[in-house]
């Protein structure tokens, strides 16, 4: 019932901010209230004034995601409001198309900042979409690849480099199929999933075996080791940040775990447990 009251009350906070004539109507003279009036909702979304009413009055009446759908385009909802009128009514947020991927310039600054930590920003489909100089280094010629081999999958699977990068490569490729999998079934609309799936597979003999496994995974922060070639093996946690504002988009980063590794890379080591407490007044 909670749920429902806030439904009718957020409908009707909407309704009355829709200006008749942006719906083709006319504002008139006569408006007791301002905004739509519940019959013209009604009619616009197709269904009955009674019906809608019982909504708006958060009466215990089903409702389908046809009819919530056609009301958010009667009142012309933005994304935010379409994506808080779905939820109120305990439906599954509608997938829109695919969003281009794009990284605003104070997260590719953050990425930058974080030098010599290895770091990156990547999509759902491991495309790295900035990194920093450190990271570059430890894929080797990233600069020069064309934009779809700038993908983490694609480098694990295709390149001898990054073969050689993880010292446990068998334990990492499994970990990104894993995960590559999950983020294929939520994301069914985007058709770089499928082209880099098929091109994973005409590619990759291996991920063709780990993909016929049928095994799903999600993302743990983890130790890896790793090969540079100028520093030799470095022990790293990796940790996943992901961007508020672009929750297709995560940052992604290769912490020192000891003060040997951080010796290596001219970065700081921070003990396990350290706490930072604040100068007194």
């Amino acid at each position: 019932m909670i749920q429902r009251r806030e439904l009718a009350t957020f409908l009707r906070a909407r309704r009355e901010a829709t200006d008749p004539a942006a719906v083709g109507l006319p504002r008139g003279s006569r408006r007791r209230t301002p905004g739509l009036r519940r019959e013209e909702l009604a009619q616009l979304s197709g269904v009955s004034v009674t019906w809608y009413t019982w909504l708006e009055q958060a009466r215990e009446i089903g409702v389908s995601r046809q009819v919530v759908e056609a009301i958010g385009r009667a009142l012309r909802l933005g994304r935010d409001d379409r994506d808080v009128l779905f939820t109120l009514a305990g439906m599954a947020l509608p997938s829109g198309p695919p969003e281009p991927p794009r990284v605003n310039d104070t997260l590719a600054r953050l990425v930058q900042t974080l030098q010599p930590n290895p770091a990156y920003v990547a999509n759902v489909w491991w495309d790295v979409l900035a990194c920093n100089d450190m990271y570059a280094e430890l894929l080797g010629g990233f600069d020069e690849r064309p934009a779809p081999e700038r993908n983490i999958l694609w480098l694990t699977f295709t390149q001898k480099r990054s073969r050689n990068l993880f010292v446990d490569w068998e334990t990492e490729a499994r970990q990104l199929v894993g995960q590559f999998r999950i983020n294929l079934a939520q994301h069914p609309n985007d058709p770089r999933g499928g082209q880099l799936r098929t091109a994973l597979l005409d590619a990759s003999p291996r991920f063709a075996e780990l993909w016929q496994e049928q095994t799903a995974r999600r993302f743990e922060p983890s130790r890896k080791q790793l090969r540079h070639e100028r520093l030799g093996v470095l022990h790293l946690d990796y940790v996943k940040l992901d961007v508020a504002e672009q929750p297709d988009l995560a940052m992604l980063v290769f912490l020192p775990a000891d003060e040997k590794t951080a010796g290596k890379l001219g970065s700081r080591f921070v003990p396990y447990g350290a706490v930072h407490e604040s100068a007194p007044a």
